[in-house]
């Protein structure tokens, strides 16, 4: 789709609407340059272009592809393809969204081609427009203000990125879990965004050399360069911080798995004791249940009773009582022994080791 299409001459738009693409080219000869803008264009409507402006076919195969990085390329009749990588931070999802913003560039034309919700052009035009002087640098300033309006949209996508990290880091640090696939998540964004940010540096790198003859617009050119500068220093740390609260968050996982097996130790131990406990016990009662001859014609009173019955259950308690006490002492007696260094047998005790030197 066709967003805008205008003629701009000595720094000025020549028509109040858009021209048709038909008469763009035809524009060209006159002087000044044509500033085409498309979004997402489809296959028919690509072709009309190439053909309207003698694009190379590789260039606009280019234009139709989502790439992972930024790129600048030369094709014949001097047409510079410059690829962009746009981001928008969404604060209803907290996620990045990405775009691509396809430029060609020739020597009195300009065509933009945009792929995703995150590549909106229209500031950087009305930026150019109501500043001739820069309109009147041509194409190269056209190409500076979509490079400037791209890098200032990656710094609100730095600043919210950097606020996920904060919340996330300080879940990590005060000793609650935070949820891996979370900081799985952002970290993979972060690498996306890094990825678009990076390789910019060298196609701005390339646009400061060949804006060398255009000494009027290589400070603002350098300005841009400065600028993504900063933003790829803080995207490169806030990729190795995500990968330190990631490895952090796993420590605090496995602290806390620690934790639960400790507390399932000291309850298999309680219960293990109960059942040591419980053994001897379940012995006696089902040996004095069996209601054998004696036992039935000799307990005939309470005393009996008490003395058979109470007794053998209390004698098992206290021989088991008094075992574990003494296994107790003997492990406590263990840890608290000092180690005895081991001399070597063939080391002389006696003998001064010999001095060296």
């Amino acid at each position: 789709m066709i967003v805008d299409c205008a003629h701009y001459l000595d720094g000025a738009r020549q028509e109040a609407g858009a021209i048709r693409l038909e008469d763009a080219a035809q524009y060209c000869t006159a002087g000044g340059f044509v500033w085409l803008g498309l979004f997402e264009p489809t296959p028919v409507e690509m072709e009309d272009v190439r053909q309207a402006f003698g694009l190379h076919e590789l260039a606009v195969e280019d234009a139709r592809t989502f790439h992972l990085r930024p790129k600048l390329e030369v094709f014949d009749a001097g047409v510079t393809l410059v690829i962009l990588r746009t981001a928008r931070y969404n604060d209803a999802r907290e996620e990045v969204d990405f775009g691509e913003i396809s430029v060609f560039i020739g020597r009195n034309f300009v065509i933009t081609v945009r792929q995703g919700v995150a590549s909106e052009l229209h500031a950087a035009r009305a930026r150019l427009e109501q500043h001739p002087e820069l309109m009147r640098l041509g194409t190269e300033a056209v190409l500076w203000a979509i490079l400037d309006q791209v890098v200032q949209g990656y710094e609100p996508v730095v600043a919210g990125l950097e606020h996920d990290i904060e919340q996330v880091e300080g879940t990590v640090f005060s000793g609650s879990v935070a949820p891996t696939e979370r900081i799985y998540l952002l970290r993979r964004e972060v690498s996306n965004f890094y990825r678009a940010a990076h390789p910019l540096l060298s196609v701005l790198a390339a646009v400061e050399r060949t804006s060398g003859d255009n000494k009027a617009l290589l400070p603002y050119v350098r300005d841009v360069h400065d600028s993504l500068q900063l933003i790829n220093e803080e995207v490169a740390a806030q990729r190795d911080l995500l990968g330190t609260i990631l490895q952090a968050n796993i420590a605090v996982i496995s602290v806390a798995q620690t934790r639960v097996g400790v507390r399932q130790s000291t309850t298999m131990e309680r219960l293990t004791i109960l059942s040591t406990v419980f053994l001897p016990l379940t012995f006696v009662t089902g040996f004095f249940g069996q209601n054998f001859g004696w036992l039935v014609n000799n307990i005939d009173s309470m005393w009996t009773f008490v003395l058979l019955g109470l007794g053998t259950l209390a004698v098992p308690l206290i021989v088991l009582r008094v075992w574990l006490r003494r296994t107790q002492a003997a492990a406590e007696a263990e840890e608290r022994a000092p180690e005895v260094a081991q001399v070597p047998a063939s080391a002389d005790v006696g003998q001064p080791l010999p001095v060296s030197g």
